[in-house]
């Protein structure tokens, strides 16, 4: 039979400021030129039978069959729960009667567990599916909104929505990540990025909680201290979501951070400080002007030294570079998720001539970004970066959203 419908969506690279969503603070995604492709006909009622060709390959769970209904979510971490978790959502809000059975085959060439969004991937892809083949008039907003609320209320990964607005818009955004979620298209697209993947496995779902914990410890003895200011305490709260994170400067809690554990008070100042440089690189990717000054204060009179070794036609780029490699610094250093081998490989995409390098996703494995010049530079990284120790690279240019790809009459 011919294939009634393709949808493809992108992998998505989490460029700057990461574990920063589930905070509410803004964060920006690029879409990358991975992509996957959903293949789907029509079926005869209304049960969804789902093929993997990816996961077959590798010996792992890879069909499934579900019903348009409430389905349950089957133990461990099973590639169909994001897909029941999207129909579940659909049909909690009333879309059960517009939608029938599909046979579905999968091909995807983004990388699963390497900080790429292949499960957000997977579910914007079925949601615009469904969108389109069954006219359920969803705006990209609304099919990020679905799929995030697969994964997060459905399959119950306590992750934050960078993934499925990243995958659902392409291109560079960047995402407001309190209601009512506003979505910005960054001028600044001309990016080249060399996509590492270390070939270690990693969970969000086994990261994202200890690291919230910890910041709510953190938050508790604040609110809970006799010494921390009322005006300091009203911008706080005792929840990781709850601060407003943006309007605290790391000078007016300083103070008070000796109350903490140490890894409360790393995980505060992670947030603070990661913000910061994102807001200056939110500004060069708007064409705004940074001055030295400025760049000096956040990043250091070596980093801008290093800025300014360079011509000026990549001055630019430079200065994303060096934002990059002081995001994986707190990464590393003040979030701890960071490993000897990701670290290996970061410092030989710097030697290979990268702008910068950071980790890409939850960490503790996954994948890196690394900024490149050009295709030439990209495939020198990727090649550095597998004598390292990596299991695989990409070269890759800024990518298009979720897409419908063909669809015949019916």
């Amino acid at each position: 039979m011919e294939t009634q419908f393709i949808v493809s969506s992108p992998g998505r690279a989490d460029f700057l400021n990461t574990h920063q969503d589930y905070k509410g603070l803004p964060v920006v995604p690029a879409a990358i030129n991975l992509r996957l492709y959903m293949l789907a006909n029509l079926s005869n009622d209304n049960t969804f039978n789902v093929r993997s060709i990816d996961l077959e390959m590798y010996n792992e769970p890879s069909t499934d069959s579900f019903e348009v209904g409430i389905n349950e979510m089957l133990e461990g971490k099973f590639f169909g729960n994001y897909l029941r978790g999207v129909v579940n959502v659909l049909v909690k809000r009333g879309f059960a009667d517009k939608i029938r059975g599909m046979n579905i085959t999968i091909k995807s060439n983004i990388p699963v567990g390497s900080g790429l969004a292949s499960s957000a991937a997977l579910e914007v892809a079925f949601t615009e599916l469904l969108n389109h083949a069954f006219n359920l008039n969803l705006s990209r907003k609304d099919i990020a909104e679905v799929s995030f609320a697969a994964e997060n209320m459905e399959v119950g990964v306590p992750c934050g929505r960078l993934d499925q607005y990243g995958v659902s818009f392409g291109g560079i955004i960047k995402l407001e990540c309190r209601p009512p979620y506003n979505v910005e298209m960054l001028p600044f697209r001309n990016l080249i990025f060399a996509i590492i993947d270390s070939g270690i496995r990693h969970s969000t779902g086994d990261i994202h909680p200890k690291r919230q914990m910890e910041i709510n410890l953190g938050l508790e003895a604040l609110m809970r201290s006799t010494v921390v200011p009322r005006e300091l305490k009203a911008k706080l709260g005792y929840r990781f979501d709850q601060p407003a994170w943006e309007s605290i400067s790391e000078e007016e809690i300083q103070d008070y951070l000796s109350i903490l554990s140490e890894p409360s008070r790393k995980r505060i100042l992670f947030t603070l400080r990661m913000h910061k440089l994102t807001m200056i690189a939110l500004k060069i990717l708007n064409f705004e002007v940074v001055s030295p000054e400025e760049f000096i204060s956040n990043l250091g009179e070596d980093s801008w030294r290093r800025v300014q070794e360079s011509g000026a036609s990549d001055l630019t780029y430079k200065m994303i570079g060096e934002i990059m490699n002081a995001q994986h610094a707190l990464l590393r250093d003040l979030y701890e998720v960071s490993l000897p081998k990701i670290e290996r490989i970061c410092e030989a995409a710097l030697n290979a001539g990268a702008y910068g390098a950071k980790i890409s996703g939850a960490g503790m494995g996954g994948s890196i970004i690394a900024l490149v010049k050009d295709e030439k530079v990209g495939r020198r990284v990727v090649e550095s970066c597998i004598s390292a120790g990596a299991k695989n690279g990409w070269v890759s240019g800024v990518g298009d959203g979720v897409r419908v790809e063909k669809t015949t009459k019916i």
